[in-house]
C-alpha cells in the first residue's frame, strides 16, 4: 500500500478516467481499470472486498429492475410506428405555420420522452421520420437537425426516464418524486425549444417555410381522427405508467412492468407485433441493460474507492471553498457536471459523481430533490455537446445520405438549444416550485 494525499488521489482518478475516455476506450474500461489500480495501491488486497461490496450493493437494488422494463417499453414503441402516426397528424395541423414541422418534431419528441425514455431510439425515429420531411420542404439543415437532437434528448429527463431511475438509488431519493419533479422542467424545455423555433422562423422565414396549402388539404374530421388515433393510445400508456405512481397504486418498478405490457398491447393494436419484433426488442433490451449495468457497476465501485480514500471530502472542501457562498459552490458543481458532459456519458457521470456530490445538497441548504433535478436538467446538454454528443452521432448516422446533412450542420443546429437549457436552469433557480410543487401532491 502507498500513502497518498486524498487530493492527489482525486486528481489521479478523475484525470485517469478523462484520459482513458479521450483515447477512445469504452467508458467502462478506464473507470474499472483506474478504480482497481488506485484501489490496490491505496488499500492493497482489501480493495477486492470493497469492490465486491459496492457491486453487490448495486446489483441488489430493487429499483434498478425498472431499467430493463422501461427499455423494453421504449424499444417496443419504436417498432409500433407511433412516431410516424403522430408526425402525419401534426404535419397536417401545424404544417401551415412557419417552423411548424420543426415544432411538430419537438412536440413528438416530448410525447415520445414520456413513453420511450431512450435517447437513441427517440433521436433515430425523429431522424428517419421528421428530418427528411423538413429538409425536402426547404428547411435549414441546421435548424432541422437541431430540432431532432433537442426533441429526442428530452427522453432522459421527462419521466419515465432511465436517468431518474438510476439517480434515485444513488442519492437515496424516491424515484417517484424524481419523476414528478422532472415533469414540469421537461415541459419548460420543450416550450423554450418551440418558442425559439417559432420566433426564429418569424424573423428568418426562408429557413423554415410553411407547407403548401394543397399538401394540407384534408377534411377536418380526418385530421381529428388521425390525431386521436395517434395521441389517445399514447396518453393511455403515459397514464398507465405515471398515473399508477402518482396515485400511489404502484412504485416505479411495478409501473415499469405495466408500461412494458401496455406498450406490447399498443404495438399489437397497430398490427406491428410479430415474433421478430419481440426478438429484436428483447435483444436490444438485453444489450442496453448490460451496457448500463456494466458501466454502473464499475463506476459505482470506482466511486467506492474514491470515497474510501477520502477524496470525496477533498473535493467537497474545494467546492465549499468557492467564492460566492452556497450559490458559488452550487455554480461550481453545475460547471463540473456540464464539462464532464462533453466527454462522458450521463450514465458514467451519474454513477461516479452522484454518490460524491449528493451530500452537498444538505450541506449547502438546498432541497435534495431540487438539487437532483437541477443536475439532471444540466445533463441534457451532455447529449448535445461535442466531442461526445451522442445525439449528434445518432442523427449523423441515421439521417438518409441523400439529405446531405453534415456534422457541421448538426453542431450549428444544437448550439442554440444548449443555450436554451441554460436559460431553463435559470428559471428553475428563480422558481424552485416548478420542481417541488407536483411531487408534493403525490399520494404516498
Amino acid at each position: 500500500m502507498i500513502e497518498m494525499n486524498p487530493e492527489i488521489i482525486a486528481i489521479i482518478m478523475l484525470g485517469g478516467v478523462l484520459v482513458g475516455v479521450l483515447t477512445g476506450f469504452p467508458l467502462a474500461l478506464p473507470v474499472g481499470s483506474v478504480g482497481l489500480i488506485v484501489g490496490y495501491l491505496v488499500f492493497g488486497g482489501a480493495v477486492a472486498d470493497l469492490l465486491y461490496a459496492r457491486l453487490f450493493d448495486l446489483i441488489r437494488s430493487y429499483v434498478l429492475l425498472a431499467v430493463p422494463l422501461f427499455i423494453f417499453m421504449g424499444t417496443m414503441l419504436q417498432y409500433s410506428g407511433i412516431a410516424e402516426k403522430m408526425y402525419d397528424a401534426l404535419y397536417l395541423w401545424l404544417g401551415g405555420l412557419r417552423g411548424g414541422l420543426a415544432v411538430s418534431t419537438v412536440l413528438i419528441g416530448t410525447v415520445l420522452a414520456a413513453c420511450v425514455g431512450i435517447v437513441g431510439a427517440s433521436v433515430t425515429m425523429l431522424s428517419l421520420v421528421a428530418l427528411p420531411a423538413m429538409i425536402k420542404r426547404g428547411y435549414s439543415k441546421s435548424l432541422a437537425s437541431g430540432s431532432v437532437c433537442a426533441g429526442g434528448t428530452l427522453g432522459i429527463l421527462i419521466p419515465p426516464s432511465i436517468m431518474l431511475v438510476i439517480y434515485g438509488p444513488m442519492a437515496n431519493i424516491s424515484v417517484g418524486k424524481l419523476f414528478f419533479g422532472a415533469f414540469f422542467p421537461g415541459l419548460i424545455l420543450s416550450s423554450l425549444y418551440c418558442s425559439y423555433i417559432v420566433l426564429r422562423s418569424l424573423f428568418q422565414p426562408k429557413i423554415a417555410p410553411a407547407v403548401p396549402v394543397e399538401e394540407r388539404a384534408v377534411p377536418f374530421i380526418k385530421k381529428m381522427t388521425m390525431l386521436a388515433v395517434s395521441v389517445a393510445p399514447t396518453a393511455l400508456l403515459i397514464l398507465a405508467v405515471l398515473g399508477t405512481i402518482f396515485w400511489g397504486v404502484a412504485p416505479p418498478t411495478e409501473a415499469a412492468a405495466v408500461g412494458a405490457f401496455a406498450a406490447t398491447v399498443l404495438t399489437a393494436g397497430y398490427r406491428r407485433l410479430s415474433l421478430e419484433v419481440l426478438k429484436q426488442t428483447a435483444m436490444l433490451t438485453l444489450r442496453v441493460t448490460s451496457m448500463i449495468l456494466l458501466i454502473g457497476g464499475l463506476s459505482y465501485a470506482f466511486a467506492g474507492v474514491f470515497i474510501g480514500a477520502g477524496s470525496d471530502k477533498a473535493l467537497t472542501n474545494w467546492i465549499l471553498g468557492a467564492p460566492g457562498g452556497r450559490w458559488g459552490a452550487f455554480a461550481v458543481v453545475m460547471f463540473i457536471i456540464f464539462i464532464l458532459g462533453f466527454f462522458i456519458d450521463f450514465v458514467g457521470i451519474l454513477f461516479i459523481m452522484v454518490p460524491i456530490i449528493s451530500p452537498l445538497a444538505g450541506t449547502l441548504g438546498f432541497d435534495s430533490l431540487w438539487f437532483a433535478i437541477m443536475i439532471c436538467v444540466n445533463l441534457q446538454t451532455s447529449y448535445m455537446t461535442p466531442p461526445f454528443a451522442a445525439a449528434i452521432f445518432y442523427v449523423r448516422g441515421s439521417a438518409p445520405p441523400e439529405l446531405g446533412v453534415s456534422m457541421g450542420d448538426i453542431i450549428r443546429g444544437v448550439i442554440p438549444f444548449v443555450g436554451l437549457i441554460i436559460v431553463g436552469l435559470g428559471l428553475l433557480v428563480a422558481f424552485p416550485q416548478i420542481i417541488l410543487w407536483l411531487p408534493g401532491k403525490m399520494i404516498k
